[in-house]
Parts: structure tokens; C-alpha cells; sequence
């Protein structure tokens, strides 16, 4: 044992590790317990609603505050992904555990169309480049195309079980990865197929290139793959020590499609570079606690990246945790230049598209707004009551819509005059 290890006699167990820091406000308040207040006490006559003996009841009691301008709550479950329309940014369309789709007004939260017919929760959502389609996948693999403006559907197909799904951003072009490793891309609505195969585990992550002619697809077994989209063919593949060691859970690109960045189950984000598909360099999250030795039947602390993005006005990278720390990155020197940390784990960020401001949601039910300049917290958003499950920022940034665990999603209003 290393000086300063804690020598254990026969079965004593650690209760509580106390970390020796300056004071917290519990230690003052301990402190303080012998100081006399009697001549404050005068002038405060709720001194005794403070000797409250039902302490359960009061947390409950305490209404999350409610900082959103419109719910949506016609989900029964929990929602699971948004979307904004991209040509106006006024329509939201959401779907759900309850297996359903809705597309709706950001405005006042009133339901357009259902997207009726799935059987199985629906997991991915999002419009055609130019809003006038609409997708909908549920976990089974069944994908629905919709017209907008008919409110009606125009396609559909069944593939294995869906792991993601994006438009072109170009073109009424599809693309959606599924657990048996296989990228699948259609013409809509004629429903002209093309299907790139993967190594035999799911494409669990994957993103069409700004040029619209490559996608970079991230599978289970740690690899990662950039598809040519016209010939069929995989261009670059990262495996070994390339590639990563664990599932890759997410991938972004830069503005001009240059920089690739994966993230993984391992907690290592890599930059790549598309045109050579060789890796420019990795950050690696050092866990901030060393880690305790874990006894039977306990779950290890787990972390992973859960979300990454590019800046478009800077060159930085934000890469998201589920141990909560936001992680700014320099990408001209390589180095970490701010980290933020959440209380609980961070499920998504997104970058403003024209200023370093980045947007984080988490378990604990909040949108958080940084600046990556400086690494301080702008603001923070609450009003649901469970975590947040995903989310989408408008174009000029004034508005943030949420998913959550609570059934219900909400629409923020996030302009700040001074941006």
C-alpha cells in the first residue's frame, strides 16, 4: 500500500469518504451552531418555520420551477427525440415510447398531424432539408416518410431495428444505420435503394458529410467507416488502433466536412481527417476521481462521450460526458481549454450556429447555455420534472425545444439581448 492508502482493520467499512477542501456550507452552518442570533431573531418572525420537523415532505412539495414558454403534452410516455423544420423553424416533430409521432406548432404548442402506425417507440425524427417531408423511425425499424404540407404519408419501409436516421442535406435522400451493420440510403419518395454493409454489429452512429457525397458511419466494435454515397464504396476505414476500443456512440463533422470528429464508450474522442481518413489526434477524459475498487454485486462508475460538435466561428470542439463534464477543446493547439461541469450526465449539445456558445442538456432536467470562450455558464433553463432526452435549437438561437422522461416536451425562450 502507497503512503497515504488507508489501512483497514478486519471488517470496518468505509461510510463516506470526506474530501478536505475549504469549508462548504455545511461546515459553516455547523460552526455556527453555537453562535447566538438572538438579536437578529427580532427581526425575523419566520424563525420558527425553520424548526420544520416534516423534512420529507417539503422537497416534494417545492414546484420545479417552469422557465418554458409552451408544453406539449399530448405523448404518453417518455419523448425521445425532436426536431425543428429547417426552413422556418415553426414546426417541431417529436416521437415517442408511446410509439408515436406528432408534428406540431413551436408557437403555441397545436398539434398539425399525427405520424400514425408505428408499433414500436419511435426513436428518430426529423424533416428534409427543405421541411417538405417529414420521417419518423421507431425502434422495430419501421420508417415512415410524411408530406407536410398534405399531411399525409407518401412512403414507408421496414428495416432491421433502426439505431439512427438523417436526411441529405441537399436532397430528398434518406439514410438510417441498423443493429445488423448495414447503412441503408432511399430516394424519396420513389424509394430507390442503396444499402453500404458494415462490419456484423450495429451502425449505432452516423452523419452525412457537408458535401453530401460521403457519410462517416461509427459501429459497435469500435470501428468507423467513410462511405463514398454515389459509388457505394467505403472509402476510409479506422480500425485497431485507429479506430476505438469500445461502441461509438456519436460523430460530427466541421462546417466545410475537413475535420470528422467520434466519440466512444471509451471515453476517447478523435479528431480525423476526412480527406486521408488518418487521425489527427484523440482526447482522452483522465477520470477526475481515481477510481474505487469495486466490490461485488456494485456497478463500476461508468462514463462515456455522449455528444460532440464543431464550433463554426471558432476552432474549438465541445465533447459531452456522462459524468457530467462539458469539455472544451482547442483544435489548433490540441489541447483542453475549458471544462464545465454538470451535476449528472450530459445526453446532448449542440453549438449556436454563428457565435462559441454551447448548449448542453441533462439527466437532471436542464438546458445549459457556456461560452466557450470563457468556459462560465450564460444561463439555465428547467421546467421538466425528468431528464432531458433530447433536444433542438432554432437557427437565430432564440429558441431551444426539449424532449424529456416526463411525457412532455417544451419550447424555451433563450434570446438574450446582448447576443
Amino acid at each position: 500500500e502507497g503512503p497515504g492508502a488507508l489501512g483497514l482493520h478486519g471488517d470496518e467499512e468505509i461510510i463516506e469518504v470526506v474530501e478536505l477542501g475549504p469549508p462548504g456550507p455545511d461546515d459553516l452552518a455547523e460552526e455556527m451552531e453555537d453562535v447566538d442570533f438572538e438579536d437578529e431573531g427580532a427581526e425575523e418572525p419566520d424563525a420558527e418555520a425553520w424548526d420544520s420537523e416534516d423534512d420529507e415532505g417539503v422537497e416534494d412539495s417545492m414546484e420545479t420551477p417552469d422557465d418554458s414558454e409552451v408544453t406539449f403534452s399530448l405523448h404518453s410516455a417518455s419523448v425521445f427525440c425532436v426536431s425543428l423544420d429547417p426552413k422556418t423553424n415553426t414546426l417541431a416533430v417529436t416521437g415517442g415510447e408511446d410509439d408515436k409521432a406528432f408534428v406540431w406548432h413551436v408557437s403555441d404548442g397545436e398539434l398539425l398531424f399525427e405520424c400514425s402506425g408505428h408499433k414500436d417507440s419511435v426513436t428518430c425524427a426529423g424533416f428534409s432539408h427543405d421541411s417538405v417531408f417529414v420521417a419518423t423511425g421507431d425502434m422495430s425499424g419501421l420508417i415512415k416518410v410524411w408530406r407536410v404540407d398534405a399531411k399525409e404519408e407518401v412512403w414507408s419501409f421496414e428495416v432491421g431495428d433502426l439505431e439512427w436516421m438523417e436526411w441529405h442535406p441537399q436532397a430528398h435522400v434518406l439514410l438510417a444505420g441498423t443493429a445488423d451493420g448495414n447503412t441503408w440510403m432511399w430516394k424519396i419518395p420513389s424509394g430507390d435503394c442503396k444499402t453500404f454493409q458494415g462490419p456484423a454489429c450495429p451502425a449505432t452512429c452516423g452523419r452525412i458529410l457537408p458535401d453530401g457525397k460521403r457519410a462517416v458511419v461509427g459501429y459497435e466494435d469500435g470501428t468507423m467507416r467513410i462511405w463514398d454515397l454515389k459509388q457505394g464504396t467505403s472509402l476510409h476505414v479506422l480500425k485497431g488502433q485507429d479506430g476505438h476500443q469500445d461502441p461509438l456512440t456519436c460523430v460530427a463533422s466541421n462546417q466545410d466536412g475537413s475535420l470528422i470528429m467520434t466519440g466512444s464508450v471509451d471515453c476517447h474522442a478523435k479528431l480525423v481527417n476526412s480527406a486521408t481518413g488518418k487521425v489527427v489526434c484523440v482526447f482522452k477524459m483522465e477520470s477526475a476521481a481515481p477510481k474505487a475498487p469495486i466490490s461485488e454485486g456494485e456497478e463500476a462508475e461508468s462514463n462515456s462521450v455522449e455528444s460532440l460538435g464543431f464550433c463554426n466561428v471558432m476552432p474549438l470542439a465541445a465533447v459531452g460526458y456522462l459524468d457530467g463534464t462539458l469539455a472544451i477543446y482547442d483544435l489548433s493547439t490540441q489541447s483542453l481549454r475549458h471544462k464545465c461541469q454538470h451535476e449528472s450526465g450530459i445526453v446532448q449539445l449542440l453549438w449556436e450556429e454563428s457565435s462559441a456558445v454551447v448548449y448542453t442538456c441533462s439527466l437532471d432536467g436542464a438546458v445549459r447555455l457556456w461560452d466557450a470562450r470563457s468556459g462560465k455558464m450564460i444561463s439555465e433553463y428547467r421546467g421538466h420534472s425528468a431528464e432531458i432526452l433530447d433536444f433542438a435549437v432554432n437557427k437565430d438561437a432564440s429558441i431551444v425545444v426539449t424532449t424529456s422522461g416526463d411525457h412532455q416536451a417544451k419550447v424555451f425562450c433563450v434570446q438574450r439581448p446582448d447576443r
